[in-house]
């Protein structure tokens, strides 16, 4: 192609998505496939967001709310905090585009966990930044080297909590030293797209401090994709100063979020019964697996959320390939540097039995 292209952009390496399911049974001549790669929540989402996207779809010829009234109304309630305090998006993904696109010039710098969410690196090449990767310590965020690590060129800090692809989770009291000593013309990014699975009585209450210190510029992302099963129709919201929202709704393009989304997100934050049934059936998923990796001999990181990073012994890649043959779908870690692990999403009862004896038919193979 003779158009120039940005050497930034040209030395990208393209987010990899899993095949379709349809197309792993195809290629493979598999009757089933048990998909346990992209941390989804099995049992799907709220029956009260079916029927609200049922309700929405005879409207879907106008244009969605462009504010997000209703959802912003819903989770202010919920949260305590004001409309003015809430940016939607088409994912956080999208959330983490904008932030980036906001406060990130080029040759300025963002510092990220490593390993971690794979975007915040792409996001700051794309951007003409630098991303400076910080190596976990005991597959947790080293707080202490990431502010070590600040210089006058870090624009972005980004903490994934818990983190992906380790499951680890950062305690109150460490973060909340963190964010204090961070200097107030850095934006921190704080990831907790795993926010309802993390029920342990340490998990840092970030949202009280960004009500408690509005000076400082802190970014707090949930989503809808997790553990509100509403994956496929992507929406997340982020949550800080009115200044800060204030600027990055300078660069959210219009109409960001459909309509089915904003019915369905709405729908699926008043239903506290299948958000505790969804926790109660990753706990227990999580223990049963936790219990047969033991078993096997198998290390695995303890998670804080519906995914576990497991050291199988031998090369990611190809023990993927073979529970692929046996209608497993996971997601090896090869491409965070872990060559060994793979990161299983938790499942349903019998997906999780159905995983174990796969695992070790593909160890004896």
């Amino acid at each position: 192609m003779k158009i120039p292209v940005q050497q930034n952009i040209l030395n990208l390496t393209p987010y990899t998505p899993g095949k379709p399911i349809s197309e792993v049974q195809r290629e493979l001549n598999l009757e089933e496939v048990t998909k346990l790669a992209s941390n989804e929540n099995p049992c799907g989402p709220s029956p009260k967001a079916i029927q609200a996207i049922h309700k929405a779809l005879s409207e879907i010829h106008r244009y969605p709310d462009g504010s997000g009234f209703y959802l912003k109304n819903s989770l202010g309630k919920k949260l305590a905090i004001a409309q003015d305090q809430i940016i939607l998006g088409n994912g956080t993904n999208e959330i983490l585009e904008i932030a980036v696109r906001t406060f990130l010039s080029p040759g300025e710098e963002t510092i990220s966990g490593q390993p971690a969410f794979i975007i915040y690196q792409l996001l700051t090449q794309s951007a003409n930044g630098i991303n400076i990767p910080i190596p976990l310590q005991e597959h947790t965020h080293n707080l202490s080297a990431m502010a070590e690590a600040i210089t006058s060129k870090t624009k972005i800090i980004f903490i994934a909590n818990p983190n992906n692809p380790t499951g680890t989770m950062i305690k109150q009291g460490e973060m909340m030293e963190f964010l204090q000593k961070v200097p107030s013309n850095i934006l921190v990014v704080m990831d907790e797209a795993y926010y309802e699975y993390a029920i342990d009585e340490q998990y840092p209450d970030v949202l009280s401090f960004i009500k408690n210190n509005p000076s400082k510029p802190i970014l707090l992302l949930r989503t809808f994709s997790k553990a509100y099963g509403l994956a496929g129709l992507r929406i997340g919201y982020g949550l800080g100063s009115p200044d800060l929202i204030s600027l990055m709704n300078r660069v959210r393009q219009p109409f960001n979020v459909n309509s089915l989304a904003l019915a369905a997100a709405q729908a699926a934050l008043e239903d506290a019964g299948h958000l505790e049934k969804s926790r109660k059936l990753n706990q227990s998923g999580y223990q049963f697996l936790c219990q047969e990796f033991k078993r096997m001999k198998l290390f695995y990181v303890p998670s804080c959320t519906n995914f576990i990073l497991v050291d199988v012994g031998q090369k990611a890649k190809e023990f993927n390939e073979k529970l692929l043959r046996l209608g497993i779908v996971v997601r090896p870690m090869g491409g965070y540097g872990l060559t060994t692990y793979v990161r299983i999403t938790i499942g349903l009862e019998e997906e999780n039995k159905k995983l174990v004896q796969a695992i070790n038919t593909a160890i004896k193979q």
